[in-house]
């Protein structure tokens, strides 16, 4: 299925084309403690400014479906001319979040407690999950399919899988798909507790790496039927089951969704031109994804991860990731440079080398075949295959 746009936000900026310089120049936005939720916790947090909802919308009104509108207006043309030509019933939404608006419902007990009722403008489809599908399809006013996924860290990377099944079925003749997810004490004081936070900052594959950092962002692609330039090509994935919060640690049902992918698209290996990895930096997701890569693809794929720069972005990170991704391959990107691992270059002597893109070898080259990795809590393992068809 085609990825004919892409509206994207992140700690890297607000547009693709903010995005895409910033994350080959190499630069790593430093986290910062979110001022707007009162957190000591450094993430990093998206500092372009977000757009209002809509008044007859209030209901929704939080910043995780800001976030999604921010992405939203990008590509709103596109969308609007895919209503027209197909119809509203015919066009679906699938959004993947981890969080929804769960910062409005935090600030909203902590009202409740000082003052014994909750504030009159909070409403309860501000944080509900599946309010994020509704608000989509109440501002596009469109009345297809429209629904939620939440399986944590790979949470967008289902939903664009998903969205590809409602087209293959021809339920929907075109799908708004993507994801978004907004920073709250929930999730950082969360990741904290499970000892999962880097103390200084991401530093993935590194034998000095502490934990992850949490981000914000979000992302959505207008996914129909019509032939494009850049396609969903491959989808795999996996459960392995094993922890609720630890990976298998052989790496063996990341290995599956990797290979699922790969079978999918009627591709080898060897004809992957770069991985986007999961990288979280945490030490046992690392050595995890390590094992699989390096088995699959050796060490001489080109990878990275853009962690460092976005941060963990958990729900959004799948559709975040892809969107990296979408831009490397788009008329966006006439460098065709690959975009470097930012680390302090000190390798795991325990782990594979793989070939992590470095800032002195970001030679051009012709992209065809991307590969992005999501692999989260409970072992729910994703990876998405775009290219050129």
């Amino acid at each position: 299925m085609y990825l004919h746009d892409l509206g994207l936000v992140c700690a890297l900026g607000g547009s693709k084309a903010d995005i895409l310089a910033a994350w080959l120049a190499g630069g790593s936005v430093q986290p910062v403690p979110p001022t707007w939720l009162d957190s000591a916790i450094p993430a990093f947090g998206v500092l372009t400014e977000l757009p209002a909802i809509p008044a007859k919308l209030k209901q929704y009104d939080c910043r995780n479906n800001r976030l999604l509108l921010s992405a939203l207006c990008q590509i709103e043309s596109a969308i609007s001319t895919a209503i027209v030509r197909y119809g509203a019933d015919r066009v679906g939404i699938v959004v993947g979040t981890s969080t929804s608006g769960i910062a409005e419902g935090e600030s909203a007990v902590q009202v409740l407690r000082a003052s014994g009722s909750m504030p009159g403008h909070y409403h309860y489809k501000q944080q509900e999950l599946g309010g994020v599908a509704e608000f989509l399809a109440a501002y596009l006013d469109v009345r297809g399919p429209a629904y939620t996924v939440s399986t944590t860290c790979s949470s967008s990377a289902n939903a664009l899988a998903s969205a590809r099944r409602l087209l293959r079925l021809g339920v929907c003749d075109a799908v708004v798909v993507g994801g978004a997810d907004s920073l709250c004490h929930t999730t950082l004081e969360g990741f904290f507790a499970l000892g999962a936070l880097s103390k200084t900052t991401c530093n993935p594959f590194s034998k000095n790496r502490d934990g992850t950092t949490i981000g914000e962002g979000a992302a959505l692609f207008l996914m129909t039927r019509e032939p494009g330039d850049i396609a969903l090509l491959g989808v795999g994935a996996s459960a392995d089951a094993y922890h609720i919060s630890a990976p298998r640690p052989d790496g063996s049902c990341a290995l599956l969704a990797m290979q699922a992918a790969l079978a999918d698209a009627q591709l080898k290996p060897e004809q992957i031109d770069y991985i986007n990895l999961h990288g979280t930096a945490t030490w046992q997701n690392d050595a995890m994804e390590n094992r699989a890569v390096a088995q699959l693809f050796g060490s001489d794929t080109a990878c990275s991860s853009s962690k460092p720069s976005t941060g963990h972005c958990l729900g959004a990170a799948g559709a975040l990731e892809a969107g990296l991704c979408w831009l490397l391959l788009s008329d966006l990107h006439q460098e065709r440079r690959l975009p470097a691992h930012l680390w302090d270059g000190e390798p795991d002597p325990d782990m594979t080398r793989l070939n992590l893109v470095g800032l002195e070898n970001q030679q051009p080259k012709p992209l065809q075949y991307c590969l992005s990795n999501s692999f989260s809590f409970g072992g729910n393992n994703v990876s998405l295959l775009i290219g050129h068809p």
